[in-house]
Formats: structure tokens, C-alpha cells, sequence
């Protein structure tokens, strides 16, 4: 406790706040989606929504300290994604009971530590330039909110280039600040939507069925592993940071074992939240960066509490705010990204397919854009490398 209150700053509080914040404006939405095309009920849907907040919350906190890395764990949101279409012709019995069978493959994946040397062997450059890929779609939703909320987007944009110009680790802090100040000066927030609710957990009793195991457990562990804890893990290197994956995985698919029987789908190492805790956004020392993971965990509990009001408040902000905001907090983080992916002359070619394949977002055979990103990427790596050798080797032998 007390290193926490030594390293506190006010700028990795922001960070770890926006963070959270971020969890909730986009892949909340799916869990209702999801949740809706299913037909569950309030309270299931509101049990799932603590589940979640309170595994990530717990998370968070635990690994940050004992790691003293900034370690965000959120709920998986293209495992969220694929329960949209998937739930109706499953029940939620089911459902569970592939939760379980999918948190105990990855938690072998962690404990055996093959993650790791997986991971290990990826080039640097092919890593950066997914996790670019990944983080593109929301620096360009900055500048296409923009046609729909001019003066907003707008003043929180030169809201972050003054703050970068004067204090740039207070930079998100003051976009924040103007975009709250100029929504509520418009009239543009609607507080009729605004209530107050608890979220109370139910406990749904697991079945097991074939059907499910292979629909939902199989693809939701490869779209955790590749789509979630690969960028994860690529953001942690990306800022310097050697943790290893493991501990990580393991604890994330053990708490998901827990509250599963509560709803929750999956926990993960967040990727795109985690690069806005991870930079030097957050702190100028990366070893004062963890209190931005502390403070992400603190707001997933006290969120995760109030499931109602939790839902109100983000239907309460215009939309464009949380996209304007999102793709400021991580412009240092696409930067830096975009720095490694294009830094090895050996790679470029390689990286920009895997940025190209991972930003366009497509999906194949029900995995995402990131995991094809590192195939395509990964294959043209090795082509292009093995190429070059052999030239290299040639030259050499007619010297």
C-alpha cells in the first residue's frame, strides 16, 4: 500500500479511468446484443454484466500489484461477438458448461507455459504492426465522429494538441474534461436516461453438450488466445514490458472458471484499453505506470456494482465523445506501434501486410482480423526472410 500511494499520479488515475471507460462503450453494447438475440432475461443479463466487472475489477488490481505492471483484464469482445450469433440455438445451461470447458484449455495453456515460447518467437516488427492494425480502426473514428459532432470533436482535438504542447501527461485529462464540459454545455446529455440499479448475480447451473463444446468452447479459447492475449501480450512488449504471459493467461482463465456459473464468457489481457495504460500518457516512469492498472480494477467494481446505471450512463453521452476520446487516448500508443512495425528494413514488407490484413477487420472461418493479420504476416515473413538468406548466402559464396 504504501509504494501505491508513493507511485500515485494523478496522470495514471485518468488513464486507468479512461481505460475502463473505453471497456465499457463498445464491448458492453455487444453483451447486450448477444444477450438480446438470446432472450435472456434482465437479471441474467445483469448478473453477466457484474460477472465480468467484478472478475476484471479483482483482476486487475491483483496482477497490477503483483507485477507492478499495468495490467488490464476486460471480458473478451469478439468472444462476446460470436455469442450474438451463436446463444439462440444453445442454451444458456450449455452456454456455461462451454465457458467452463474453454477457461480450463486456456488455464492449461497458462500453467504449461507454451504460450510463452510461442510468443517468444514472433518477430518484434510483425507483433507491433498488429497491434497497429488493431488500434487504427479507433484513431479513425476520431475524424468520422467528426462529421456528425463537429464542435465537440473538434474542441476536445485541440484540446489534446494544446495539452501535448503544455502538459502532456495531463493531455487525455483535458480532452476528457472538454468533451464532459462541451456535452453538457449543448444540452447533448440526456439525463432522462440516467437511473440508479444494482446488479445481482444468479446463478446459472452448467450442462454440457457436444454441440456447444465445438460451436462455443473451441472457438471462443482460439479467439482468446490469438485475437485477445497475443495483442495483449504485443502491447506489454511494445512498452518495454517483460512479463511473462503465463501467470497472466492462468489467472484470467481461473477466474473466468469461477464466475462463469455467473454469465461470465471470458476474461482476458485487454489489448486496446491496456495500450492507454501502458504509455507514457499514463507516466513518464514505466515503473509508476501499474497505479493506472489499480485504478482501471477500483472503477471495474464500483461499475460493476451498479449494472443499471452503468448501461444509463453510456447511452446518456453522445456516442461520438467516447469515439473522439477513445482515438485520442491512443494516438501514442498507434505511433509507437507504427515506429516498431516499420523500424526493421527485413520486416516492412512483412509488418505492413500484417497492419493492412489486421486493419481491415475482416473475419475468416469465424477468426478475426488480428489472427489472420499474424498468419498472412508470419507466412510472409518467412518467405521474404528465407529469400533474402539465400541471396545473402550466394553473395557470400561468390566473394
Amino acid at each position: 500500500m504504501k509504494d501505491l500511494i508513493r507511485d500515485f499520479s494523478l496522470s495514471a488515475l485518468v488513464a486507468g479511468l479512461i481505460a475502463t471507460l473505453i471497456s465499457y462503450a463498445g464491448p458492453l453494447v455487444i453483451i447486450f446484443q448477444a444477450a438480446k438475440s438470446a432472450g435472456l432475461s434482465a437479471d441474467v443479463v445483469s448478473s453477466w454484466v457484474w460477472a465480468v466487472s467484478i472478475g476484471s475489477g479483482v483482476l486487475g488490481i491483483l496482477l497490477s500489484l503483483r507485477f507492478k505492471v499495468p495490467l488490464v483484464i476486460a471480458w473478451s469482445a469478439p468472444g462476446s461477438a460470436l455469442l450474438v450469433a451463436l446463444l439462440p440455438g444453445i442454451s444458456l445451461n450449455e452456454a456455461v458448461g462451454a465457458y467452463l470447458a474453454a477457461s480450463l484449455i486456456i488455464l492449461l495453456v497458462g500453467v504449461s507455459g507454451a504460450f510463452d515460447r510461442i510468443v517468444g518467437k514472433l518477430p518484434p516488427a510483425i507483433s507491433a504492426a498488429m497491434l497497429a492494425g488493431i488500434l487504427f480502426a479507433f484513431g479513425t473514428r476520431l475524424f468520422v465522429s467528426l462529421q456528425a459532432k463537429p464542435a465537440l470533436v473538434l474542441a476536445m482535438f485541440l484540446a489534446y494538441l494544446l495539452g501535448r504542447r503544455l502538459a502532456p501527461r495531463y493531455a487525455v485529462l483535458a480532452v476528457l474534461l472538454v468533451g464532459c464540459a462541451m456535452a453538457l454545455g449543448s444540452g447533448e446529455l440526456n439525463a432522462s436516461a440516467l437511473v440508479i440499479g444494482l446488479a445481482t448475480p444468479q446463478w446459472i447451473t452448467p450442462a454440457f453438450s457436444w454441440h456447444a463444446l465445438l460451436n462455443i468452447a473451441l472457438p471462443l479459447v482460439m479467439v482468446a488466445l490469438t485475437g485477445q492475449f497475443v495483442p495483449g501480450i504485443a502491447v506489454l512488449r511494445n512498452d518495454g514490458y517483460a512479463t511473462p504471459a503465463g501467470p497472466i493467461i492462468a489467472s484470467s482463465a481461473l477466474g473466468t472458471l469461477l464466475l462463469a456459473p455467473f454469465g461470465c464468457h471470458g476474461l482476458n489481457l485487454a489489448a486496446i484499453t491496456a495500450a492507454i495504460c501502458t504509455g507514457r500518457e499514463s507516466h513518464e516512469d514505466p515503473a509508476r505506470r501499474y497505479v493506472a492498472g489499480v485504478a482501471g480494477g477500483v472503477a471495474y467494481l464500483l461499475l460493476g456494482l451498479f449494472g443499471a446505471t452503468l448501461v444509463s450512463l453510456f447511452s446518456a453521452f453522445p456516442k461520438e465523445l467516447i469515439a473522439a476520446l477513445a482515438g485520442l487516448a491512443l494516438f501514442g500508443a498507434i505511433g509507437g506501434a507504427l515506429a516498431g512495425a516499420m523500424g526493421v528494413p527485413e520486416d516492412r514488407e512483412a509488418a505492413l501486410i500484417t497492419f493492412l490484413v489486421t486493419a481491415s477487420g475482416m473475419s475468416f472461418l469465424g477468426l478475426s482480423a488480428a489472427f489472420w493479420g499474424l498468419i498472412f504476416g508470419l507466412a510472409a515473413h518467412l518467405l521474404l526472410t528465407r529469400r533474402s538468406d539465400r541471396r545473402r548466402r550466394a553473395l557470400a559464396a561468390r566473394a
